[in-house]
């Protein structure tokens, strides 16, 4: 069964940059899409970027200039490097996965069957 465990978050300041991890034990990263999702205080949860097993990428319009997500096969580990960070990026980043073949990317939360608990980020002056 595929567990994920997310780290690397924390507070920073505007303009400032964090990476995520999301290390993934019970499956290969070949066999899974692999996203993040982030929900701020009083707002839905949306979908920010996608990796699939092939690493294809999908991104929120929003975030695509500074954020990148990447994968390690070697430590079955996926990260979201967030760069130029703004006090509207604070929010709970979660780790999701589902199992899929080839380029098939998604930021739709019902596309994830399994889920992390998530690790926070504030950006705050």
């Amino acid at each position: 069964q595929l567990q994920l465990v997310e780290s690397g978050g924390g507070s920073v300041q505007p303009g400032e940059s964090l990476r995520l991890s999301c290390a993934v034990s019970g499956g290969t990263l070949n066999d899974y899409t692999l996203g993040w999702f982030r929900q701020a205080p009083g707002l839905e949860r949306e979908g920010v970027a996608s990796i699939s097993g092939g690493g294809s990428t999908q991104y929120l319009p929003s975030v695509a200039s500074r954020f990148t997500i990447l994968k390690d096969d070697g430590k079955n580990t996926v990260y979201l490097q967030m760069d130029s960070l703004t006090p509207e990026d604070t929010a709970l980043y979660t780790c999701a996965g589902f199992r899929s073949r080839g380029a098939h990317t998604s930021t739709r939360e019902d596309s994830y069957t399994t889920w992390g608990q998530g690790t926070q980020v504030t950006v705050s002056a």
